[in-house]
């Protein structure tokens, strides 16, 4: 199970705030990445990640990290 770590939660933060539905590809691949860091995806990536976007987000424009938002 992917935890972040800080790093990543500013990361993610500063990414929200210029692009939300870009932090939670980036999010979502974080998700799926293996030890390595690695993502396989089959051989029409855009395709599947529109479709794994839509599966594990209700609203891919919404902040998706637990606590909300930093200010």
């Amino acid at each position: 199970m992917f935890k972040p770590n800080r790093k990543f939660q500013r990361h993610y933060d500063r990414l929200f705030r210029k692009n939300p539905a870009a932090a939670n590809i980036f999010l979502l691949l974080a998700e799926l990445a293996d030890e390595k860091g690695q993502v396989q995806l089959g051989p029409l990536p855009e395709a599947e990640i529109s479709c794994l976007l839509a599966t594990r987000f209700d609203d891919c424009r919404a902040y998706q990290l637990p606590g909300g938002p930093k200010r």
